[in-house]
This record gives C-alpha cells, sequence and structure tokens, in this order.
C-alpha cells in the first residue's frame, strides 16, 4: 500500500496537470470562436440598425438629463427670476408652523439669511461665544419644552465644533435639529470656503442626515427631520443647507458668474451649463407649501403586556423602579406621570431628567444605597433606566429578582442582557405612557410598608452620616458637603439645577434635591464635560422666572466661562456655584493611587470671578476667611441675579474623604 501511494501520487498530479492544461487549451479555442461569431454578428447588426440606434442612444441621453435637471418639473414650475425672496425663509417659515421660539446660532456668511428670516419671523435668535455652547442650548429647550431644540452653524469649522454636542444629545435622546451652511452645490468638492463633507461626519451621530439641492426641497426635508427627531427614540437631525439655496436669485445669479458676451462655443456652452442649474435650483420655489408638524410616532405596548407586568408587581414583596431621563419624554405630561408614581406606592429611584419628579421629600422616593436595595428587591422596574455603566451592566440586579424593563430603544431595553441580566418582561414602548397604564392596572395594590420603611432607614442613616462629614473641618478651605448644604437650604421652590462638572457636582448630586419635575440638567450617560453654559441658557429662555443655578467643577467651568457675556447681552441672568478646589479632582482620586502620580491634573485657585466682572456679570469670593458670611453672599447673589444681572460665586474647596474610592472610568 505505501510503495503504491509513493508511486501514485506524482503522476496523479501529473496526469491531473496535463488534462487540466487541455481543459484550458479547449476553453480558450471555444471563448475565441464564441466571440469571433458574436463580433460577426454584432458587426452587422450595427450596420443594418445604425439609425435606430443612433435614435435610441440619444434618447436614453435626453432622458438622463431630464432626470438630473428635472425639465418636466421645471416646465410645469416655472422660475420666477425677478423674486426677491430667499431660502431663509422657507427655513423660518416652517420653524415658525412648528413651535420653535429659539433658534442658537454663532453667525456666519452661509447661515446668514437663516438668522435674518427667523428675527422676521417673531424667533427668537440666540448667539453664543461658541457653537457647542449652541447646541447645549437647544438641548435644554427640548428637553423643557417638549419641542424639537433649533440651532444653525456655518460650514466646516462651525459644524465641526459641535460634534461633542450633537453626540451628548444622541445619548441623551434629546430632539435638537442642527441646520449646517454648506458650499455652493456646485462648488462641493471644489475646494471652496470651509468645504469638507460634512455628511460623512454627522452620519453616525444623527438620526436623519439630509443635503437640500434646491430650494423647493426646503420645506419638506426640514418637516421630515423634525419629525424624525420626535419619533421613536429621540435624537439630533442634520439638514444641510448649501449657500445658493439660501440666498436670493440675483444674488446666486450674479455669483455663478455667466458672461454675458460670451462669444466661444465652449463659453457659450458654460453658460447653458450654468443657466441650467441656476433655473432646476429656483424652479417652484415660492410655491404655497405646508408648514404644519408630520405626525409623531413612538412604539406602545399593548394591554396583555401592561397585565403580565401588573400581575409579577402584585405578587411582589419588594418592589422597586428605576426611574430614567427617557420617562420625562413627550407625550405623557410630568404631572401625570408624578401621580402615576404616587398611586402605585412602589419605593423609587430617579435618575437623569428624572430626578425631581416627585418633589423635594416625597415619601416614594430613595436617594441613598442603590445598590443594597437592587441586591434586596424582588421585582425591579427599569423605567427607562438602562444597564450601562451606572447599574455596572447589569450586575448590580438581584439575579433572583424580576426584572421589567421598558424603552423605547430596543438596542437600550436589551443593554447588556446576553452578559449580566435577563428581563423578565421586555416592554419596547414610551416609558411614560406605560407607567401610568401600569398605575392603572395597580389601582387596588398596596406596597408593603415595611419593605419601604426598611429603605428610608437606610437613607436616614447616610444622611446621617453624610451630615457629620459636613460639619468637620478640612485642613484648608471650605468643607464642600457643608457648603452644598447650605446652597440645599436657600434653593427657591422655582429653582433648576444644572449639573457641570466631575467631583464636586458628583457631591452636590447626593446632596441637592430638585423641587420638582424638568428641574434638574445633567448631561447624561455621555458625561459631557462642558454642557453648563449652554444648558443655562437654554433653561433661562425656556423658564424667564425660574432661578438657575449652574453647579460648577472649576475644570468644567473653563469650557463656558465665556458665555457669561452670551447671558449679559441677550439679558439672561443665571447663577454660577463654583467649587473650586485647584484640580481634576475625580481624576486624581484614582490616578495617584494607581499610577502614584497627579501629573496634568492641579490647577490653580484661579480668580474666576474676577474674569465675569469682566463679561458683565457679578462675583463673589468665599473662602476661610470670610466663610461666616456664605448665607449672606449667596442671598446678595440672588437679589443680584433678580435685578437682572448674572452671578458667580467662586468657593475655593478642600480635600474630604467623601467621595475616596470612586473611579471616572
Amino acid at each position: 500500500m505505501g510503495t503504491l501511494t509513493r508511486w501514485s501520487r506524482p503522476r496523479l498530479a501529473a496526469a491531473l496537470g496535463y488534462f487540466r492544461d487541455r481543459s484550458r487549451a479547449i476553453r480558450s479555442w471555444f471563448v475565441f470562436r464564441m466571440f469571433s461569431k458574436s463580433g460577426d454578428r454584432l458587426t452587422t447588426f450595427l450596420a443594418d440598425n445604425a439609425l435606430p440606434l443612433c435614435v435610441g442612444i440619444t434618447l436614453v441621453g435626453v432622458v438622463a438629463f431630464a432626470r438630473k435637471y428635472d425639465v418636466l418639473y421645471r416646465f410645469m414650475h416655472k422660475t420666477d427670476s425677478k423674486c426677491t425672496r430667499h431660502g431663509g425663509e422657507l427655513v423660518a417659515e416652517v420653524l415658525k408652523g412648528h413651535g420653535v421660539q429659539f433658534i442658537f446660532t454663532l453667525v456666519g456668511g452661509h447661515i446668514s439669511p437663516i438668522l435674518v428670516a427667523c428675527q422676521r419671523a417673531g424667533i427668537r435668535v440666540v448667539d453664543t461665544r461658541h457653537e457647542v455652547a449652541a447646541v447645549f442650548a437647544a438641548d435644554a429647550v427640548s428637553r423643557l419644552s417638549g419641542t424639537v431644540g433649533v440651532v444653525a452653524v456655518t460650514a466646516g469649522p462651525g459644524l465641526t465644533n459641535t460634534i461633542t454636542a450633537v453626540k451628548n444629545a444622541q445619548m441623551a435622546e434629546s430632539p435638537v435639529l442642527l441646520l449646517g451652511g454648506a458650499a455652493a452645490t456646485l462648488l462641493k468638492g471644489r475646494g471652496a470656503l470651509q468645504d469638507i463633507d460634512q455628511m460623512a461626519l454627522f452620519k453616525p451621530l444623527c438620526k436623519l442626515c439630509a443635503t437640500v439641492s434646491h430650494v423647493r426641497d426646503i420645506v419638506p426635508t426640514l418637516r421630515k427631520a423634525l419629525q424624525a427627531a420626535q419619533s421613536g427614540t429621540p435624537g439630533p437631525v442634520f439638514v444641510e443647507l448649501p449657500i445658493d439655496v439660501l440666498y436670493p436669485y440675483q444674488v446666486v445669479h450674479k455669483e455663478l458668474g455667466m458672461k454675458t458676451d460670451a462669444r466661444s462655443v465652449r463659453q457659450k456652452i458654460v453658460n447653458w451649463y450654468l443657466n441650467q442649474h441656476l433655473q432646476n435650483l429656483f424652479a417652484g420655489a415660492w410655491e404655497e407649501r405646508a408648514v404644519s408638524p408630520l405626525p409623531v410616532s413612538f412604539p406602545t405596548v399593548s394591554a396583555s403586556k401592561v397585565q403580565q407586568c401588573v400581575d409579577i408587581l402584585r405578587q411582589a414583596k419588594k418592589p422597586l423602579i428605576l426611574l430614567g431621563s427617557q420617562a420625562t419624554l413627550p407625550p405623557t405630561p410630568a404631572d401625570s406621570l408624578r401621580r402615576a408614581l404616587e398611586d402605585m406606592g412602589i419605593p423609587c429611584y430617579l435618575g437623569g431628567m428624572s430626578r425631581g419628579m416627585l418633589g423635594r421629600d416625597n415619601r416614594l422616593q430613595v436617594r441613598q444605597k442603590r445598590r443594597d436595595a437592587l441586591r434586596d428587591a424582588d421585582v425591579i422596574v427599569l423605567a427607562g433606566a438602562v444597564c450601562d455603566f451606572r447599574l455596572s451592566y447589569g450586575r448590580v440586579l438581584n439575579k433572583k429578582a424580576k426584572v421589567i424593563a421598558v424603552n423605547r430603544s430596543k438596542q437600550q431595553l436589551y443593554l447588556n442582557s446576553d452578559l449580566f441580566w435577563k428581563p423578565s418582561v421586555a416592554v419596547l414602548a414610551d416609558v411614560g405612557g406605560f407607567m401610568t397604564l401600569l398605575a392603572k392596572g395597580l389601582e387596588d395594590y398596596k406596597c408593603d410598608e415595611t419593605w419601604l420603611q426598611s429603605l428610608r432607614v437606610r437613607d436616614s442613616e447616610k444622611e446621617k452620616a453624610n451630615r457629620e462629614m459636613a460639619a468637620t473641618a478640612p485642613a484648608e478651605h471650605l468643607n464642600p458637603l457643608k457648603l452644598l448644604y447650605k446652597l440645599e437650604e436657600m434653593l427657591p421652590d422655582n429653582s433648576i439645577l444644572i449639573a457641570d462638572g466631575g467631583d464636586f457636582v458628583s457631591t452636590a448630586a447626593y446632596i441637592l434635591k430638585p423641587r420638582g419635575p424638568l428641574r434638574w440638567l445633567d448631561p447624561g450617560a455621555f458625561g459631557t464635560l462642558g454642557v453648563g453654559g449652554g444648558f443655562a441658557l437654554g433653561a433661562k429662555l425656556c423658564r424667564p422666572d425660574s432661578e438657575v443655578w449652574i453647579v460648577y467643577g472649576d475644570g468644567s467651568l473653563g469650557y463656558s466661562l465665556a458665555e457669561f457675556d452670551t447671558y449679559t447681552r441677550h439679558s439672561t441672568p443665571v447663577l454660577a456655584l463654583v467649587g473650586n478646589d485647584a484640580c481634576w479632582t475625580m481624576i486624581e482620586r484614582e490616578q495617584v493611587p494607581m499610577l502614584k502620580s497627579n501629573i496634568a491634573c492641579p490647577l490653580a485657585f484661579s480668580d474666576y470671578h474676577v474674569v465675569v466682572e469682566g463679561l458683565g456679570a457679578r462675583g463673589y469670593k468665599v473662602d476661610r476667611m470670610n466663610e461666616g458670611m456664605l448665607e449672606e453672599i449667596l442671598r446678595r447673589a440672588q437679589d443680584t441675579c433678580r435685578d437682572g444681572q448674572s452671578v458667580l460665586v467662586n468657593c475655593l474647596i478642600g480635600k474630604t474623604s467623601f467621595r475616596e474610592g470612586s473611579l471616572s472610568v
């Protein structure tokens, strides 16, 4: 057998190679003959049918040209070359028709027609000192008003400056419409000023990205974008508006550079081509079109699914609700959701935008020791709460507990469910609507009072420990807990809190109590620093009678300090409390013990209160020397703000062990 194998292998390979080569030769001959005959036939066919083929090819070219330049549309919808209207007016009409009250911007030549038209239409134009702040302001408006926040920025760097804020809006599920200028339609990719591939940048960040190629497309494109921003899981959308769809016909005609005295055939062809493009650009531009909102859609829950959840909760001894930001989305009013939670009587942890949903001191709200409560609960309702890093990817949930998860986003609904947790019931639906239906199904349900009391005892124990730590003087400067407790005592019922910072703001989240629904704004899951300036601007515009406080870390303040100029110019006075520990403390807490270095963490005890004075605001400094005047200074700051001037209170704070062991990643 071995001899046969040794002999056969090389000979078999040679034989196979011979037949393979012969096969290739035969195939080559066959293909050659086939194409030779086909070539002869093709030549004969072309000779016999030359005229019909020429006519056919010509017709195909004509059809292609007609489609490219919308010849049929232009035949039926003429271009008014004498009209002085411009595309910016159409943008303003759509925004006005959707109830938009504010448009945020940093001015640029590409978008000037939009801003001018919005002002004339009665939409307030608010310009910031950085494009990122404009998007943050629009984000805040969307959260507080239940409508779409709108921002317009110029092409190129104007748009690239917004990327962080747009991503933050995507992760926070905020409906924001970003209007971006762009190079003229004929000049894209030809080296025009600030011409880049903007669509490629925003497609991963936005629910919808669209470029407007004709003036007549402005209205339908914007209506579709505004609908998409609010439907399903809300989020940002981007509409690119080239400069030649925004300016009047005469301006665009002039800028095209057509020669009136063209003599050469080449120049005449160029003129003809440019004129065809211009006519197509403005054809049917000013015909009346509907500007009202298109219907918004979102997932709803079936009655059977609600009943399934009702049955689970009726058997629960230790139920717990975790309410996330998504619970605050339209169409369910915050007050209706609040009543539903109170009717069910189930203890709640509130996170993100839902903080304050139950007011300042509701007996159902639990604030402390959430991990322990999740370990003990036998039914957990994740009402818009997501099993990401904030819930340790689901690892903190009791493995024996039944989990009811509800979310508008299928991805967020099942996030990490294949690793650390499994939903007993997964509900793809609007959170607020689901919770109100759940409450109706539990009308005669009563949560075990001993369970609620055990959670409140834990809360009290933690609160007592916090108070004791607040009474301890640090080695230098102010105790941050004592400072925050003092602010908590002085906040009025109409106050809105903006959280922008790391260590100091994380401490504030344990101490400060929002007075009602939609009175707390933080970045959300992206954890973005720098939201404070824009968020406060949007909040003050939406709620002009509210006392808007930005709780800043000294690191995060640097991102939006210049927006105090914006508050001054637009008469939107806000208050800022800065926890100034001259350090990126959240990073230092882990970097030093892990890597034995605080490189790049130290800052300085800078005079931020002096800086804002130059921007039209009032500044105060509080340290160990005038600590006894803290309450008086805060009162004075509130009075100054009520009189129309923004205020920054620069509080020098010391180190405490309150958040010792906390990690920033």
